[in-house]
Order: structure tokens, then C-alpha cells, then sequence
């Protein structure tokens, strides 16, 4: 770690959190950050840091990039359900001798009116739906949805930031591009509107997109809940706030007396 007045950051993004906790910093003259999206969403909302898109090459080339940028903390906001990017974190991390700290905010957790099946994969969920034709909503985001065209007989309503590739759209299908966050009772007039008889969603614990689940639970709607990937053994915190306690000790630590 270099001995400078400012810690030189590298911020994974792709979450909330990620943006926030831009944000916060952007004044900070402790921190000279940088924000990476994987450019999955096409016109990502732009934080006042400075910011790239794009993949780094995998482990090694994001390993390169530390030690070309002289990058003396890394911080991994990724959603969720990135697994490999957080692999390629704490495997370049540990090349290149950086600090790595992965914000990891909390699961939903099923509440006794709810009812939940938890399920480890989209192929899982698709089955799952079952043989009698039902109108499903699917809020997965845009990549994961080539599982349901095995499964046509259903009608998806399907929810994402972005317009999915047709490829991977079921052939019965109705798109909504939008993003969050939503509102408990649109998202009720949504099910109700569209006649939903079951929802499929990934685990992402978000504030922003928790409210189809409480729609859900008032219309006593079944859920599949995708389970989030196994990611590797590494430093986590659930909130910003404590990712700014631990850059501020990081900085303290990184800055010698007197500067």
C-alpha cells in the first residue's frame, strides 16, 4: 500500500450500494475512487467518481489492472448473484496483495404468511412452475431467462432494467422495461392486472425491488425464491456505512504521521 495521503480505490459495481457508497465518498479527499461497471445495463445511472465500464479480462487481468493503477483497496459491490466476478476479486486480490472488502446486504427472509419455495438454480425454478399452465411473473433480470423457453406453456410476465435478448424470451411473453424502486400497492395492481398466479425472483435482498414480495403476501401468491450463489471466503459487511468505518481505518493505518 502506498504511503499517500489518499487511499486510491477500486470500486466493483453493478449494486445500490455500489452507488452509494460512491456518492458518499466523491467529496472525501481521504480517496481518489474509481467505479467499474461490468456493463450489463445499458445506460447505468453515473455516480460523481470517475467510472469505467467493461470487464477486466478475468482474475489476471483485473490482478493487472491493481497494479497498474497502483490501487490500494478494493471494494466488491457487485450484486448478489455475481459470483464469478467476486471469485475474480478475491483471486486477483490475493495476487496482488490488495485489501478486499465485499459489501454483502442481507437476504430476504420468509415471514410466516409467506409462501416460499427456495430453489438453487433458474433450471430448478422452471421445473418447479409445473406441468398446469400459469401466468408467472419472472423478475431475474434479462440473463437468466433461456430456462423458461423449456417451459413455453406458461405466459411470463417478465421485468427487467434493460430489454432482454429475444433469444432468450419464452415464446409466450409480456415485457416491462423498468427499474426501481417500486411501490407495495403498484406492484399489487401489477399481479392483479396481469393475473399472476406465481412469482419467480433471484434473492437480491434490495430494499428497491422488495415490495413484489409483500404484494405477493398479501395477495397469498407462491413465490420461488432463487437461492444466491456460494462465493468464496472473504472480508464482508452488510451496509455502507460500515465499508466507509472500514476504508476510514484502512486510510488511517495507510497514512504515515504528519501527512
Amino acid at each position: 500500500m502506498t504511503p499517500n495521503p489518499h487511499l486510491n480505490l477500486l470500486i466493483l459495481g453493478g449494486s445500490s450500494e455500489a452507488s452509494d457508497l460512491a456518492r458518499r465518498i466523491a467529496p472525501d479527499p481521504r480517496y481518489a475512487a474509481t467505479l467499474s461497471f461490468a456493463g450489463r445495463t445499458r445506460n447505468p445511472i453515473l455516480p460523481p467518481i470517475p467510472c469505467r465500464i467493461g470487464g477486466f479480462g478475468g482474475a489476471i487481468g483485473l490482478a493487472a489492472y491493481l497494479r497498474d493503477h497502483a490501487i490500494d483497496a478494493l471494494i466488491d459491490a457487485t450484486h448478489p448473484f455475481a459470483a464469478r466476478i467476486t471469485a475474480n476479486a478475491v483471486h486477483a486480490a490475493a495476487i496482488t496483495a490488495t485489501p478486499l472488502l465485499r459489501i454483502d446486504r442481507p437476504a430476504w427472509q420468509p415471514v410466516a404468511a409467506d409462501h416460499w419455495m427456495e430453489l438453487p438454480t433458474m433450471a430448478a425454478a422452471a421445473a418447479a412452475i409445473g406441468p398446469t399452465p400459469r401466468r408467472v411473473f419472472l423478475t431475474i433480470g434479462q440473463q437468466d431467462l433461456a430456462p423458461f423457453r423449456a417451459t413455453p406453456r406458461h405466459h411470463y410476465l417478465i421485468r427487467s432494467i434493460d430489454p432482454p435478448d429475444p433469444d432468450l424470451i419464452p415464446p409466450d411473453a409480456t415485457l416491462i422495461t423498468a427499474r426501481g424502486p417500486f411501490d407495495e400497492e403498484a406492484e399489487r395492481t401489477l399481479l392483479r392486472a396481469h393475473q399472476i398466479d406465481i412469482l419467480v425472483t433471484k434473492n437480491a435482498g434490495a430494499a428497491a425491488t422488495e415490495a413484489k414480495l409483500a404484494a405477493a403476501r398479501s395477495l397469498a401468491l407462491p413465490v420461488i425464491m432463487i437461492a444466491r450463489p456460494p462465493t468464496p471466503p472473504v472480508d464482508r459487511v452488510e451496509t455502507v456505512t460500515a465499508a466507509l468505518d472500514w476504508l476510514s481505518r484502512l486510510h488511517d493505518a495507510a497514512t504515515p504521521r504528519g501527512v
